[in-house]
């Protein structure tokens, strides 16, 4: 994928940057072990759009730790998934924010798993949101939210 819509994107998500960058080598070697476990064609091409997330988020966020594959027309798949996941996620909380009338909602940039309740919850921490409230919320929106796996 051209290197400049990869960092629009990112643009677009704005996800703070996280310290120290050990963070982001530790994020890829867990993505590539469960990428390495993945047993499933689903399964598989969710946790290789994860590592190559992990890599274009690394390269972006200035911590480069490995280099993208170079792009290829079997990648569009991955690529596409990778996109539709995370922007998804980035949405999800955007909109359970904005349902729980919080005052800085368009602050609110995460891209974790919302699948889980320990999450919404973690989320609504990091940016004092009423913690039952938003996980009351993002469960109601859960159901109804395209999340992809």
């Amino acid at each position: 994928m051209d290197k400049t819509i990869l960092y629009r994107w990112h643009r677009l998500l704005a996800l703070p940057r996280h310290s120290p960058p050990s963070w982001y080598r530790d994020r890829l070697r867990d993505e590539l072990l469960e990428r390495r476990a993945a047993d499933t064609t689903l399964k598989k091409l969710s946790e290789t759009a994860d590592v190559l997330f992990a890599i274009s988020r690394a390269n972006y966020d200035g911590f480069p730790v490995r280099m993208l594959p170079r792009f290829t027309v079997r990648h569009v798949p991955v690529y596409t998934y990778m996109v539709a996941k995370y922007t998804s996620r980035w949405a999800f909380y955007r909109a359970v924010a904005r349902l729980c009338a919080a005052p800085h909602h368009y602050t609110v940039r995460e891209v974790v798993n919302p699948a889980k309740d320990h999450k919404l919850v973690e989320v609504g921490t990091r940016h004092h949101i009423d913690q039952e409230k938003f996980k009351r919320v993002g469960r109601l929106l859960r159901c109804i939210w395209p999340l992809f796996p």
